[in-house]
């Protein structure tokens, strides 16, 4: 198999798995956690799960990026992203920048300063937030999916 091929696969399944995960959280997890009876034990639920999944979702995105980077040199592609044809690429990135610093700097502090103090105030609007703001990344991620899915297909928007 080709070196380009295998890149592009493990890169699509990387997304499949990352974004897929973060769908199923936005629309499945946090929804069921917040009709919990007791918002701390629902809370201390999420917390396990979150640990359990950003492990995967780290090893996903580290596959994402490093398989991204390969065919961007591979493919000399660096120039489009001095076009604003290609916006796709540009999110893409930023996307990816914005979840590793979650999954690898912000998840690990945040989860040893939540084993330092037990959260007692967590209400149903907590959950709320943070699903509000998984599904603001989520439409975000699917309209980058979709714009490099088209693009990558000839799909540009024509220059003026």
């Amino acid at each position: 198999m080709d070196d380009l091929v295998l890149a592009r696969v493990l890169h699509v399944l990387g997304i499949v798995l990352w974004i897929g995960g973060v769908g199923m959280v936005t629309f499945v997890l946090l929804p069921t956690l917040a009709r919990m009876q007791s918002a701390t034990d629902a809370m201390a639920f999420f917390s396990r799960f979150r640990q359990r999944f950003a492990a995967q979702a780290r090893f996903s995105t580290l596959i994402v990026g490093l398989s991204g980077f390969y065919m961007v040199h591979v493919l000399n592609a660096w120039p489009r992203f001095m076009q604003w044809q290609y916006w796709w690429m540009h999110m893409m990135v930023l996307i990816w920048i914005f979840f590793s610093v979650m999954l690898f700097i912000m998840e690990p502090r945040g989860r040893r300063q939540s084993a330092a103090s037990v959260q007692q105030d967590v209400s149903p609007e907590t959950f709320a937030k943070i699903q509000r703001k998984h599904l603001f990344l989520l439409i975000l991620s699917l309209i980058t999916i979709a714009g490099a899915v088209a693009g990558s297909h000839g799909w540009l928007i024509a220059r003026s």
